[in-house]
């Protein structure tokens, strides 16, 4: 049978015989019994490795907080940093104009230096006063090519301002532009001829 005993009749001896090696067989087994009634469960992955549960858990928090710290850098950028800024500074000017107190007097230096910023209308000298503020934010400006007409490329690019004015191309853009020109010329005699008889 599929307990391991015979089936059908049989004597005493037998029976007990079997039940002896029933006993042995559980006896042998029961420290695993124990074993496996305490033990903890194994987790394994697709290849049988065993899995670290506590270690992915650490993982998957350490990504979660990395993402998350890269959405809010990705949401501060989307707000603008310029405006961020500003907002910052309009901010600090309105704690430091509190903290001022309410009666300005004459000699107040922050109140004469933002009057003498405003631009009023009809001020005949806002234009000399632009064009000085100009020339001390106007930056220095990269020398450019002063010579001849440099031949056209097919990107539009001047030359720098060191070019010597000699051509050592491969004829490459000329044959280029010239290919593009019969093209047109072509489509545009075609154009001509199937439009004559109208």
């Amino acid at each position: 049978m599929s307990s391991g005993t015979k089936a059908g009749l049989v004597s005493a001896d037998v029976l007990q015989r079997e039940k002896q090696e029933l006993r042995k067989h559980e006896r042998s087994t029961r420290h695993l019994e124990e074993e496996s009634r305490n033990a903890q469960t194994v987790f394994r992955d697709k290849s049988g490795r065993k899995r670290n549960l506590a270690q992915e858990q650490l993982e998957q928090r350490l990504r979660a907080e990395a993402e998350a710290k890269r959405e809010e850098q990705y949401a501060k950028w989307g707000k603008g940093l310029a405006q961020e800024r500003q907002q910052q500074q309009n901010v600090e000017d309105a704690v430091k104009e509190m903290q001022k107190p309410l009666a300005r007097y004459i000699d107040d230096q922050d109140l004469d230096r933002m009057l003498r910023e405003q631009e009023r209308e009809g001020d005949p000298m806002a234009a000399l006063i632009k064009k000085r503020k100009a020339k001390e934010n106007k930056e220095k400006e990269k020398p450019r090519y002063k010579g001849p007409a440099p031949p056209l490329n097919r990107f539009n690019i001047w030359p720098g301002h060191r070019w010597d004015g000699v051509d050592r191309s491969n004829g490459f853009e000329q044959q280029r532009f010239a290919r593009i020109a019969n093209k047109k010329a072509v489509q545009e005699l075609a154009y001509k001829w199937s439009v004559e008889d109208m």
